[in-house]
């Protein structure tokens, strides 16, 4: 039996309640054994490591509902082209470390990553954080899933692991492809509901797939107890999204107060992914991504806070993705500032905990520090609700633990 103790912390539990002076956490192995509010720890048994966490705060492991490890450079659009699937495996697997050592401790693959990549973490072949996969995303052609450029008049593209869809039209296309990535063993299904910035013929603004064809794959979804998460921009694409039975809608940019009502009124979630648009914003043109591309991001990026505040008006549940490409996952966290220009600090910290582990359904394991879940902890040098910015600079990331192993430790 492993025991570490964690004294003299700011506690922030990411329950909602308030941040504690001097808290002590307990782990045995890979749970949390106590929370200890008064810091007062009682005798324990076996070999005890203490970790002293004065000055520092100690929160939950942060999630990120929507990453790619498979868009391993910033040309998702190209990299099946020039990258042989070998390679793409290995660089996938790298990114996926990266992102563990930023302090994300759970993720879901918005659409890439197979259940081999979720295994090998899982099997200790290689580090990174608990992987939540959604294997090939559902797309109509000519949709969002659709990697051919408009002068190539072949079949659709579907030779290798990666940022590459599986291209279905009609109720029982989008079935059987939904079947297809349920017996390759995913968490969750992905569908293309709208246009988006770096498909090459589409626009973002678009409505793709029929209410009746996502209806089809949330019916497979929920008829092995899964869900379906939906990228989807305009406020017409969400709000047939919503009517089709999605989870979990991605992106949201566009959305104005009848989109935000609907996903409200249903009990569903907004996965808002604010950081990618800038960063593309900014630097697209030295991955290669070309210009139709970048005016489409500039279309989201300048209407993402907007749409930010129509979903938090209407009370709706906000988790927290990064949707980044490549080398632009290192901005990863940066995602919390620009949501700080909407929502509270401890609001943000809770999208990418709580109300993240709530999306996951896994809630019984994760996203608080509370006794009997996963010990997925972080040790921050300062305080995130004073200012969020000290999570995007790895440097403050003092201690890293997933599951009681740690990753990283610098105090």
């Amino acid at each position: 039996m492993s025991v570490t103790v964690f004294t003299s912390a700011l506690l922030i539990d990411c329950t909602g309640a308030d941040p504690i002076e001097g808290g002590a956490v307990v782990v045995e192995d890979d749970r949390i054994k106590d929370v200890l509010p008064g810091g007062k720890v009682g005798p324990l048994p076996g070999p005890v490591t203490t970790v002293d966490c004065k000055g520092a705060t100690l929160l939950p492991g942060l999630t990120d509902a929507h990453v790619h490890i498979c868009a391993v450079e910033g040309n998702i659009t190209d990299q099946h082209r020039y990258l042989p699937p070998s390679l793409l495996a290995a660089k996938a697997l790298r990114r996926a470390e990266e992102c563990l050592m930023q302090g994300f401790t759970t993720v879901r693959d918005a659409g890439g990553a197979d259940y081999g990549f979720r295994e090998a973490i899982a099997e200790g072949v290689y580090p990174g954080p608990r992987l939540l996969v959604s294997g090939n995303y559902i797309s109509q052609t000519g949709g969002h899933g659709d990697k051919r450029r408009r002068a190539e008049w072949i079949a659709p593209i579907d030779c290798c692991i990666g940022m590459v869809g599986s291209i279905a039209d009609g109720e029982a296309e989008v079935r059987k492809a939904a079947r297809e990535q349920i017996r390759r063993d995913v968490n969750q299904l992905k569908l293309m509901a709208s246009g988006g910035a770096m498909s090459p013929s589409d626009e973002l603004d678009t409505t793709q797939f029929t209410v009746a064809e996502m209806r089809a794959a949330v019916e497979e979804a929920q008829a092995v107890g899964t869900y379906v998460l939906a990228h989807a921009y305009s406020d017409a694409a969400v709000r047939k999204a919503i009517e089709a039975g999605v989870r979990s809608i991605e992106h949201g940019n566009l959305i104005r107060e009848a989109a935000a009502k609907a996903i409200k009124d249903a009990g569903a979630f907004l996965v808002p992914t604010m950081v990618t648009y800038e960063a593309i914003y900014r630097e697209g043109k030295r991955y290669g991504i070309g210009d139709h591309q970048i005016q489409k991001i500039n279309l989201a990026r300048e209407q993402s806070v907007q749409g930010l505040t129509y979903a938090y008006r209407a009370g709706c549940q906000i988790g927290s993705g990064s949707d980044l490409l490549g080398d632009m996952m290192v901005q990863r966290a940066v995602e919390f500032e620009l949501k700080a220009q909407v929502m509270k600090p401890m609001e943000v910290l809770l999208s990418a905990t709580k109300v993240n582990a709530a999306l996951f359904r896994m809630s019984d394991r994760i996203g608080t520090i509370e006794p009997g879940k996963y010990a997925d902890l972080l040790v921050v040098a300062g305080n995130p609700l004073r200012n969020l910015r000290v999570l995007q600079n790895a440097e403050n990331l003092k201690l890293i633990m997933k599951g009681g192993r740690v990753y990283k430790q610098t105090l």
